[in-house]
């Protein structure tokens, strides 16, 4: 192992979190640069790519200020970033307006007539994910029949990192984490699917060259030293999709290891030497931060937001709502004194893939409290994402254990319930919020020689609590579970006849 501190960079939808690491994986510094989401009309998101090359540039200069670490020291600088955008630049790399992000649902139509032209079936074979509007291809699509001029003038597509990295490098280039975010993509062959494209009617020379996430693709220009303070030359490591570069950042990357992130959104996902094509496409897969490797993953709509939004809506007058939201859970019995919550406020991805479902409560009397309801969201989360978990172990992934990210990770009380439902050991990491940069800063290791491989890169992952599943409590779960994924089922017909109401 060489010395040498590695700066992450974790492009986010919120803001930018830069970190700065030692070479053995010990947290030295952080900050956050914080901008703007626009949404110039309903359901459509988009970002100022400016706004993301001055977030770069600023940290860059406050971590190598703030930690007194000279720029000769920087190895590296390596990147995760959010995923499933559209922004596109013409031969100098200048941006033709906003980026469109992930959530950005315009290009709804785009998607509806291309599965109608080549069928879901067919891509979900080829690419390893459904067709759908969050991802690049419809919105690239989008952007080529409204905007014709704007299409015209482009020279390249690139997801959120990859501009930084030509802002970098001068290089245009992608990893194969992101490329799998486009609905583009060959995941078995590792190459941009030209019968995909031919049906998009989309030419493949618009995306950047393919690359492992540990790829070097080029070092820091004169130009770009200026702006952020590194040094001419320093290598510049591609890095990753955020949700691979989690799964790496918390040690999930063989097979066995799996992880539960519990944010807004909320999934899990796994690692595996082959790809997992769920016959009833309800899990999707990712090339891993190890590009020997795969992530399957099914990522459900509102894990962690439906937390938020019980926590808001009964405990919005005290000071430390979430406090007094876990510990009147806490004192509400398994299976919350027979209530179910089915945690589709927002519709649903993995595992129903059903747009018009909605969040109900079932069983809800005059004797439940709020701790009770608090407690039946959690329980709820973990039903819908052990369908989830059920689906990978059904295809054959061997998941022993199961480590948890994010903030829903902080409540104690929650990880017991995970460990219960899922009959699985929870592990928690020592960094419950720096999954992402530490895959990022990993793959920069092993990008420039400060580690051999993923392999070494594990023992920077540290674990600081396990919860084991209770059997008395999991035999109680089992039996809900299955009351759960009822409701739902007799459900599904209302849900047709509410929409008309939405």
């Amino acid at each position: 192992m060489s010395n040498g501190y590695i700066i992450a960079h974790d492009i986010g939808t919120t803001g930018n979190k830069a970190t700065l690491y030692k070479a053995d994986g010990t947290l030295a510094n952080s900050t956050l640069y914080k901008y703007k989401t626009f949404y110039p009309k309903a359901g459509w998101a988009e970002q100022n790519p400016s706004d993301w090359w001055e977030a770069v540039c600023e940290t860059t200069k406050i971590l190598l200020e703030q930690s007194g670490v000279k720029r000769e020291e920087i190895s590296t600088v390596s990147f995760s970033g959010q995923m499933l955008g559209c922004l596109l630049v013409d031969r100098e790399g200048t941006p033709l307006g906003n980026a469109i992000i992930w959530a950005d649902m315009r290009a709804a139509d785009q998607a509806r007539r291309f599965e109608n032209e080549i069928g879901m079936k067919s891509v979900y074979e080829i690419t390893g994910h459904r067709i759908s509007s969050s991802y690049s291809g419809a919105k690239i699509k989008w952007v080529k029949e409204n905007e014709p001029e704007r299409f015209k003038k482009a020279y390249k597509i690139l997801q959120a990192k990859d501009y930084l990295v030509y802002k970098l490098t001068g290089i245009f280039a992608t990893d194969y984490s992101d490329a799998c975010g486009t609905n583009c993509f060959d995941l078995v062959n590792k190459v941009w699917s030209h019968e995909i494209l031919n049906t998009w009617r989309i030419e493949p020379e618009l995306f950047p060259d393919l690359y492992a996430s540990t790829d070097v693709v080029g070092a820091v220009t004169a130009k770009a030293a200026a702006e952020t303070g590194l040094l001419q030359g320093t290598p510049v490591v591609i890095g990753g999709g955020d949700g691979v570069c989690a799964a790496a950042g918390v040690g999930v990357m063989d097979e066995g290891e799996a992880f539960n992130y519990i944010g807004s959104s909320s999934w899990i996902a796994t690692a595996s030497n082959k790809p997992i094509f769920d016959p009833e496409m309800k899990t999707y897969t990712w090339v891993h931060l190890d590009s020997t490797k795969y992530s399957p993953n099914g990522t459900m709509q509102c894990g962690g937001g439906s937390m938020q939004w019980i926590t808001e809506l009964l405990y919005q007058n005290s000071n430390k709502s979430y406090e007094l939201m876990n510990s009147e859970a806490e004192q509400s019995p398994p299976t919350s004194k027979g209530l179910i919550y089915l945690p589709y406020l927002m519709g649903e991805r993995s595992p129903r893939w059903n747009p018009d479902a909605r969040g109900v409560f079932a069983g809800l009397s005059i004797t439940h409290t709020r701790g009770d309801i608090a407690r039946s969201v959690m329980e709820g989360v973990a039903y819908n994402l052990k369908i989830v978990l059920d689906t990978f172990q059904k295809e054959g992934a061997p998941i022993d254990c199961m480590w948890v990210l994010g903030g829903g990770a902080k409540s104690t009380l929650w990880r017991q319930i995970l460990a219960d439902i899922y009959g699985l050991d929870v592990y928690v990491p020592s960094y419950l919020d720096e999954a992402t940069s530490m895959g990022a800063a990993m793959a920069g290791a092993v990008g420039v020689g400060i580690l051999d491989n993923f392999k070494e890169a594990k023992k920077w992952v540290k674990r600081v609590g396990i919860h084991h599943p209770q059997p008395d409590i999991q035999e109680q779960y089992q039996e809900f579970f299955s009351i759960f994924n009822e409701t739902y089922e007799q459900l599904k017909p209302v849900y047709q006849k509410l929409k008309v109401f939405n």
